[in-house]
């Protein structure tokens, strides 16, 4: 795999990535978002016997498709056997209507997939070359847990999770904060879109390179902007599109924060699986919908919802999406459709799923279904996260209470410890330039 940066696509003399080099910068040097030169299309004979695959089977073989000259297959089969051990079973709420259920992970959310995979891949090229590396990640929640788990404690690398200091639930909060290991949580006085401001300004910053270089170590990141977070996150569209017994029920609507998740399945439509339509569902942070009705992209601050792992005012990953359809809205129209709820629209749809069809959403599985609602009367919504990690929000609507699964009730009793910062970049670059 070959890959360019998003800011060079008309420069015909920058130079391409490796995949290698992809994943340990995490960004370009230009500040772009790396991009596969080409996403070849997966055979008619891996379709036809798709059905009859088991999740890991249907990984191994999609990434040994994209990366088979990047990583030995032995090695790689290694990577998906210690990332891809977990299912995403497609559940069935109504007749017409199912739940892809994307939160049997470790941290009991999608995010699992691709820190986990990323951790692995990293951790490959590392025993190659005897580096070292430190992540710096944000969060709105849900990420910064996955990341954490996904390399808890291995070796070369260490991590610093930034998160907006009380925009993240008391579970998620929990869950970034007591790791301990080789990670550390930053506990940002911002916005999740400071946190991500934080981040890529770290990586164009000539000062914080060179002291890095200085001591054999790279800044890397584990944020969709990292294109080792989306290789597996197309896996589980595949999967997805296996367990549908009505090929035609092939309407995916994904709950779209920083539009990763949407990227990974338009990537997967690339390569082939015969997606019908895509809907990015969005809740007040409607940045991307309002893009589809006028044509034109304008980021705004974010503000705070329920949904919260989608509070993105400027989505990293949209200049992946315009890449993919050379900067044409009506061409993403065809194959996306996308409208904004209301929290009071996200409330009531838990209620009236769990009274009606005793189903519990988490807010981010809530407003994907009603995106699906909105277009189609059948299809697939991404249910992302596991209720329990909502609890102040899912069970007042609902009036049960809801059993924490016990990896997730074991953090509530570890001691928080995060480092405040503030959401000036002279202090984040300070902070990291004494950790060198």
């Amino acid at each position: 795999m070959r890959l360019f940066s998003t800011n060079k696509k008309t420069d015909a003399k920058a130079p391409l990535a490796t995949l290698e080099k992809a994943v340990m910068q995490g960004l370009a040097e230009d500040g772009g978002l790396f991009m596969p030169t080409e996403i070849p299309k997966l055979s008619k004979e891996f379709f036809n016997k798709i059905n009859t695959l088991s999740f890991q089977k249907i990984s191994f073989e999609v990434a040994k498709f994209l990366l088979k000259d990047d990583i030995p297959e032995n090695e790689l089969k290694k990577i998906i056997d210690e990332s891809i051990n977990f299912d995403a079973p497609l559940i069935k709420v109504t007749n017409d209507i199912y739940s892809l259920e994307l939160f049997h992970g470790p941290t009991l959310a999608f995010k699992d997939f691709g820190a986990r995979f990323m951790g692995q891949l990293i951790s490959c090229f590392l025993k190659k070359s005897g580096k070292k590396i430190t992540i710096i990640v944000a969060t709105s929640g849900d990420t910064g847990s996955a990341v954490a788990s996904g390399i808890f404690n291995l070796p070369g690398i260490r991590v610093f999770l930034l998160y907006p200091s009380g925009k993240v639930s008391k579970i998620q909060e929990q869950q970034l904060t007591t790791m301990g290991g080789n990670i550390q949580a930053l506990e940002i006085d911002g916005t999740f879109d400071d946190c991500q401001r934080l981040v890529k300004s770290a990586f164009v910053d000539a000062d914080l390179k060179n002291a890095f270089k200085k001591t054999n170590d790279s800044l890397g990141s584990a944020n969709s902007i990292n294109i080792a977070r989306l290789i597996p996150q197309t896996f589980y569209y595949f999967h997805a599109y296996a367990q549908l017994k009505n090929k035609e029920d092939a309407i995916f609507s994904i709950p779209s924060g920083n539009l990763g998740n949407l990227t990974a399945g338009l990537i997967a439509k690339k390569m082939g699986l015969p997606i019908k339509k895509f809907i990015s569902a969005t809740n007040a942070n409607n940045t991307f919908t309002e893009y589809f009705k006028t044509g034109n992209f304008t980021a705004k601050p974010s503000v705070q919802t329920i949904s919260n792992a989608m509070d993105v005012g400027n989505p990293s990953n949209f200049v992946r999406i315009t890449e993919l359809y050379e900067n044409n809205p009506e061409k993403m129209r065809q194959d996306i459709f996308s409208k904004s709820f209301t929290d009071t629209e996200t409330s009531a749809a838990i209620k009236e799923v769990y009274e009606k069809y005793h189903y519990t959403m988490d807010p981010h599985g809530a407003v994907a279904y009603l995106g699906l609602k909105a277009f189609s009367p059948n299809g697939v919504f991404f249910e992302t996260a596991h209720p329990a990690k909502f609890l102040d929000v899912v069970e007042p609507i609902i009036k049960q209470k809801i059993e924490i699964p016990d990896r997730l009730a074991a953090s509530l009793n570890k001691q928080k410890n995060s480092i405040k910062l503030s959401k000036n970049f002279t202090d984040f670059k300070e902070f990291l330039l004494n950790k060198v």
